[in-house]
């Protein structure tokens, strides 16, 4: 009986022939999750705020993902907050 052996270099090449795609996949589906969790976030900010802030705050998310500058979305949310906290609870404050 005759055993067929490959030798590694065979070995290598078949692998890298198969894993060619690999960076391809692997940048589909990191994507395809950063599109879901983004839609995600945009969802709960229409969700959470009046038609306006919801407006000002999806287009500052938006950009900032354009720019790549997540302090720009960050600084919105933190005003959105102070202003919020600014308000009075009751007509006694």
């Amino acid at each position: 009986m005759k055993h067929h052996t490959r030798s590694i270099l065979q070995e290598l090449q078949e692998y890298s022939q198969t894993t060619a795609n690999a960076k391809e996949l692997i940048i589909e589906d990191r994507a395809k999750h950063a599109i879901a969790e983004a839609t995600d976030i945009i969802q709960e900010i229409n969700s959470n705020f009046d038609d306006d802030v919801a407006q000002d705050l999806e287009k500052r998310f938006i950009n900032s993902i354009k720019s790549g500058d997540a302090n720009k979305f960050i600084r919105a949310v933190k005003k959105l907050k102070q202003a919020n906290e600014k308000k009075p609870a009751s007509i006694l404050d």
